[in-house]
This record gives structure tokens, sequence and C-alpha cells, in this order.
């Protein structure tokens, strides 16, 4: 990827659940080609930006760590990730640096998303129109991930509680979404248990 294919907005890589529904397994470091799913999400992320990109991870000690080595990504502990998503996203929005002028959120157990979808989103981001937030969706319109949330919208995570995913903020908006079509039903294709890898890996393979 050449220079021009990145931007300079940040992407914030949400990594701090539990896997609760993996029954003892960790899904984010289930394998694709022989890579964690954690750090090819990290990868992608990092291959579409020049600005930092923040991963959310539950406090350290943590093996999700380790599958980070050597990427250039800014690891964002969560210290009570056990309170659900928005504490992640109340954490990693604060601890962007400087004063971006939007921000990218990526979740980190979406399997099929690809460097060129998310530099899709990217490329649709207008900060200079009316636009509060440009979102991934799916071939047939259903809004999904990655999502840019304009600078804006930033101190509304400053607030959030509970495991809303970020939907109070979105709805803050009012309206002033962008909706970007990627390929399939790969904005909100997530694997959570193990029957959800089970089956994706038979698609993979027949």
């Amino acid at each position: 990827m050449t220079r021009q294919d990145t931007c300079d907005l940040p992407v914030i890589l949400l990594a701090a659940g539990q896997s609760r529904r993996m029954r003892g397994a960790d899904k984010l470091l289930e394998e694709i080609e022989g890579v964690p799913l954690l750090r090819r999400q990290a990868e992608i992320a990092c291959a579409v930006t020049n600005a930092p990109v923040l991963v959310a991870l539950p406090p350290s000690p943590h093996p999700r760590y380790q599958c980070l080595d050597a990427l250039a990504v800014n690891r964002v502990p969560v210290p009570d990730a056990d309170e659900g998503m928005n504490a992640s996203l109340r954490t990693a929005f604060a601890a962007l640096p400087g004063a971006p002028a939007a921000a990218m959120l990526l979740l980190a157990d979406l399997p099929e998303l690809t460097i060129q979808d998310l530099r899709s989103v990217f490329q649709a981001v207008d900060l200079k129109s009316e636009t509060l937030i440009w979102r991934g969706a799916t071939e047939d319109g259903k809004p999904g991930h990655p999502i840019v949330f304009s600078a804006d919208l930033f101190p509304a995570f400053k607030s959030l509680k509970g495991d809303g995913g970020g939907r109070e903020v979105v709805a803050k908006a009012d309206g002033r979404v962008t909706l970007v079509p990627l390929p399939g039903n790969r904005a909100r294709r997530d694997l959570d248990t193990p029957e959800d890898w089970v089956t994706w890996r038979a698609e993979q393979t027949g």
C-alpha cells in the first residue's frame, strides 16, 4: 500500500471483551491462515492509517498482548472491561493522542473485513459536510462496522456506561450518518461461539 492509500485519522480497535460465549476459548486468539484474529485486525488497521492505532485490551497480563508483539500499536488497558463494551469505548476515546478531527472504531471479531473495506469507509469521510458518522454497512444496507466518528461526538463517549456498544453516541448524531456498503455481510459477520467458528471455517474451505 502506498502512502496515498493511507489516511491521517487514528483507529481504535476494541479487544477487551471476555469471549464468554466461547466457553473457555478466546475468539480473538483463534487463528486465520496461521495468524491470531486480533493480530490480523491490528495489521489491517495499521495498513490504512499513518496515525496511531489504539488497541483496547483487558488489564495485563493477558495472552492478547503477546499476539501484538512487534506491531506499532498503542496498547490501552481497560481496567473496568468487565463492565461491558462502553467501558472500552470510554477509555479508548479518552486515550486518543492530540486532537484528531475524527477516529475509526473497529471491532476485533469481524474476520471478513479487509484493508480495502477500511479504506472504503475512510475514503467516504468528508469532514466539511454535515455528516458526523461514516459507517460500514452490509451489501443490502444494514449498518455495521467499521465506524468513523467525527470529533464533535467524542465528548459523548465520556459518560457511557454499561454495554450499549456506543448506540447512545450514534443516536446523538441525529441521523447525520452516511452508510458505506461493503461486500456481502462483512460489516456485521462476527464469530462469538465455537459453533460460529466451525461454520465459518467450513465456508472458507467449501
